[in-house]
């Protein structure tokens, strides 16, 4: 079993691959089972997976409610 990252609205998550925009920063705009991000760079929002959403971060800078 891997590290499960911890996640708060408001953090800066830094993507293993870019967006088709360029922009390899998201930030958590919500948080449940599913992950809405918005990308920093040209602010398309997406939902996804929080499992796929983990898979794709290369790290995470917090800025969020709890830290």
């Amino acid at each position: 079993m891997g590290n499960i990252p911890i996640i708060n609205v408001g953090d800066i998550l830094e993507m293993k691959k870019p967006h088709p925009c360029g922009g390899k920063e998201f930030k958590v705009l919500r948080v449940g089972a599913d992950i809405k991000i918005s990308c920093t760079s040209c602010a398309r929002a997406l939902t996804l997976d929080r499992i796929k959403v983990e898979k794709m971060i290369k790290k995470i800078h917090s800025g969020g409610e709890n830290g």
